[in-house]
């Protein structure tokens, strides 16, 4: 078994969490998103990104604008609408249960 992708499988579960997340409170365009990812240890591609952005959009869950960019093309920024606030409203509970229990779990097991 290959530890890398079982690593990156745990990473890809959480993607979508962290995006809403990312997006919540404050409008970004692609590649703020990527950087935060990336800063946080994520390791995402942009071949990653843009379908799960437009599975997210699709489901109702952001929207996006366009705006012009002094330094090149314009730039899709992402926004959260109300439903995927209150979906990530529910990410964040089920995180934080599936964070207790795993540490339930894990430091059981080293005892």
């Amino acid at each position: 078994m290959n530890i890398e992708n079982t690593k990156a499988q745990m990473r890809k579960g959480v993607l979508e969490y962290c995006i809403l997340s990312i997006l919540n409170g404050k409008d970004k365009y692609t590649s703020e998103i990527l950087d935060t990812l990336k800063d946080a240890k994520m390791l995402v591609v942009e071949g990653t990104i843009y379908p799960l952005l437009t599975r997210l959009k699709n489901a109702g869950l952001l929207n996006y604008r366009w705006e012009e960019s002094t330094s090149g093309p314009p730039r899709k920024y992402y926004t959260l609408t109300e439903t995927g606030k209150l979906f990530l409203k529910e990410l964040d509970t089920t995180w934080d249960e599936l964070r207790n229990a795993t540490n339930l779990v894990t430091k059981t097991k080293n005892n």
